[in-house]
């Protein structure tokens, strides 16, 4: 089967799990070392994860650590914050360097200043990696390129975020419901 001209049958699905990084709203960590969450497989430098570490701001957090790379996750990395798994998760991202970067929630669970830093990473250091975002905090992505609004599983509307809100579609009644809503709580 053919798409785009690839012959989809003849892609390497191992090779193509490689190319993406999945981060979803529950941060997924293992049991083991930190250093194993970072490169899985053992693929990279010490270097290349602490400079992983450093573009997502847990450098300094993990050298205080008890055994720094070395340092032992608990099941499912609970004894970090869930904005510092997060972060985790994209060093991870970051040192694979993942070309296709899927965001599921990623920043529902975590504080205000995590997810900017979060967001800001995504634009700073994945400018040539697609990302593809699943969000309901719309300020998130009034920057992508495109967005794509699905209704009861319908696509209804796909375009760049300023035509959409220009169209004073469905986009543009979410965007102004959530800014009502959060001068609420201002």
């Amino acid at each position: 089967m053919f798409i785009d001209g690839i012959d989809i049958e003849s892609v390497d699905l191992q090779e193509a799990r490689k190319s993406m990084a999945v981060i979803t709203q529950d941060p997924v960590l293992f049991g083991g070392t930190l250093k194993r969450n970072l490169d899985p497989f053992s693929q990279y430098t010490d270097e290349d994860l602490w400079t992983g570490l450093r573009e997502v701001q847990l450098k300094t957090l993990v050298e205080n650590l008890p055994g720094k790379l070395e340092f032992k996750l608990k099941e499912c990395g609970t004894n970090l914050s869930v904005g510092e798994r997060q972060l985790v998760c994209l060093a991870r991202a970051l040192v694979q360097k993942s070309k296709i970067i899927i965001m599921d929630e990623a920043t529902a669970n975590v504080d205000f200043k995590t997810d900017r830093l979060i967001q800001e990473v995504i634009r700073d250091k994945f400018k040539d990696s697609t990302v593809i975002t699943i969000a309901h905090r719309l300020n998130n992505i009034l920057d992508y390129d495109k967005v794509l609004v699905l209704d009861g599983g319908q696509v209804v509307e796909f375009d760049k975020p300023e035509v959409l809100i220009t169209k004073g579609g469905l986009f543009a009644e979410m965007i102004r419901s959530q800014n009502e809503s959060t001068k609420d709580y201002t």
